[in-house]
């Protein structure tokens, strides 16, 4: 079985001579040295890109995940029992989930998101981590179907979501979304992609894939969303989720766009509730994160992180698999889980929820809508030869849909600068 999961979709093919790598180093040098991973420099991560050179970008976001990633693998080698050991990952394979988890995501982050999604409504949607799925096995260029064609079981710990999208109604009236915050997109993976989809899950059973792939209903939102991810995964969304709800939460405080005072009124209700020990190393950590000396404000984020890394276990999330990949997952336990949730929504509510944030997610998101609408009407005159290319014979082939999915490809590529410096050149 274990061969099954290492196998890449082109089959079985030669290594380059005296080339002694692991396939897990491999899909990590494609991943590291793809274009989709080196636009990540240029993509917002939660402060807006250029204004600050402190800021985190998608790139330094992705490249601390990692090394958290590395970090949570460690710790589950010294703790876990023997059987629990020959089911953790590679660190290569974990670094590799942990760099390619945000390259899906399109310029101006989740606003951009939002505005592709929108605009995709009748070609099937559009969401960020269904487009890594998408650019790793699809879209670039180390295989010439199979994008970086990686192994199958990299390609399962990149399915955060292992559902298709739902079918989807456009509104009447296109050219007026209205508030676009009602058109947030569904967690899944494209309908266009069902195949490669197909494939990473082949060597699950029927029984074990309905139960990995069934769903659950979102609160205040009309979308239904999977219920489970592989160990891989909740691995590599662990590492991300530390990555943001610490090291974002240290561009918050260094810049002054968190004040303390904000910080303890919101996050008093949460440290009250508690275990003793951990309610005192709050308060000590809380007072290093704010002060003024910087090797005591790095010592805080070092050891929030370490609050979350070291309590880390194994659980079985799904008891009725009979694949171990999909019948356990690792996760922190309830009270540092809600200090860590509490840490992301301080995040948001003080940084990515201030009116200035927002105000430039808007700019933004009406930039990439006239972007869309532009290339909408004059693909063969305003797309880039190769991206006109791939249009012509996606229109040709397979109607508007499809071509409408290659225009999403090209916009959703691009970074924050060049999607900005493209709707100058075309509007100003």
């Amino acid at each position: 079985m274990q061969d099954i999961w290492q196998q890449r979709r082109s089959g079985p093919n030669q290594q380059r001579q005296g080339d002694l790598r692991t396939v897990w180093q491999r899909d990590r040098a494609r991943i590291l040295h793809s274009a989709a991973f080196r636009r990540l420099q240029s993509k917002t991560q939660i402060m807006n890109v250029g204004e600050n050179d402190f800021y985190r970008t998608r790139l330094t976001h992705s490249l601390e995940a990692s090394q958290i990633g590395s970090s949570l693998i460690n710790q589950l080698e010294h703790i876990s029992s023997q059987e629990q050991r020959t089911l953790l990952p590679d660190d290569n394979l974990m670094e590799a989930l942990c760099l390619a988890h945000d390259i899906g995501h399109p310029p101006f982050g989740h606003g951009g998101e939002t505005a592709l999604n929108f605009k995709m409504l009748g070609a099937g949607g559009f969401e960020g981590n269904g487009q890594t799925f998408r650019i790793v096995g699809r879209l670039e260029s180390y295989h010439q179907q199979h994008g970086m064609d990686l192994t199958r079981r990299t390609l399962l710990g990149l399915l955060k979501y292992p559902v298709l999208m739902p079918e989807l109604t456009p509104p009447d009236n296109m050219q007026n979304p209205g508030s676009l915050a009602q058109w947030k997109p569904a967690k899944a993976i494209f309908r266009d992609d069902a195949d490669l989809l197909d494939w990473v899950l082949a060597p699950l059973s029927e029984t074990d894939k309905a139960l990995f792939q069934s769903t659950e209903q979102l609160q205040q939102s009309p979308w239904q969303r999977s219920r489970y991810k592989s160990f891989d995964a909740s691995l590599m969304e662990l590492a991300d989720d530390i990555a943001y709800g610490v090291h974002d939460l240290e561009d918050a405080v260094v810049t002054g766009t968190l004040a303390a005072a904000d910080w303890d009124q919101f996050m008093s209700p949460v440290v009250t509730q508690l275990s003793p020990a951990l309610r005192e190393l709050l308060d000590e950590l809380s007072l290093q994160l704010f002060s003024d000396t910087h090797h005591l404000r790095k010592n805080a984020v070092g050891a929030l992180v370490n609050i979350f890394v070291t309590c880390i276990h194994i659980t079985e999330a799904l008891p009725g698999a009979s694949e171990p990949l999909i019948r356990y997952n690792a996760s922190l336990p309830e009270e540092e889980r809600k200090l860590l949730d509490a840490l992301k929504a301080v995040v948001f509510e003080y940084v990515i929820n201030q009116p200035s944030i927002q105000q430039l997610r808007y700019r933004s998101q009406n930039m990439l809508l006239n972007l869309f609408s532009a290339f909408h009407t004059e693909p063969t005159r305003l797309l880039p030869r190769n991206t006109r290319k791939r249009w012509e014979e996606a229109f040709h082939e397979n109607g508007e849909q499809a071509a409408n999915r290659v225009l999403c490809d090209y916009i959703a590529g691009m970074t924050d600068d060049y999607a900005e410096r493209m709707y100058l050149n075309l509007f100003r």
